[in-house]
């Protein structure tokens, strides 16, 4: 059997942390940022974990 390949669009949006967790990035931060408050935008720019119910997806396409 061939060995499981990496998804790359996925290998891209996501990051395992030290401890196992999978970080991703907020949407919502190319484009039309005018209308966009500031503190809108700093929360918007810093990482989150992924939802517990996309997770195990995410680890598949991984290939985790």
């Amino acid at each position: 059997m061939p060995k499981m390949k990496t998804d790359k669009g996925a290998k891209a949006r996501f990051k395992v942390t030290g401890t196992g967790k999978l970080r991703r990035q907020h949407a919502f931060t190319s484009h039309l940022l005018e209308k966009k408050s500031s503190k809108r935008m700093r929360h918007l720019h810093q990482d989150v974990e992924v939802s517990s119910g996309d997770a195990r997806r995410v680890r598949k396409l991984l290939g985790r």
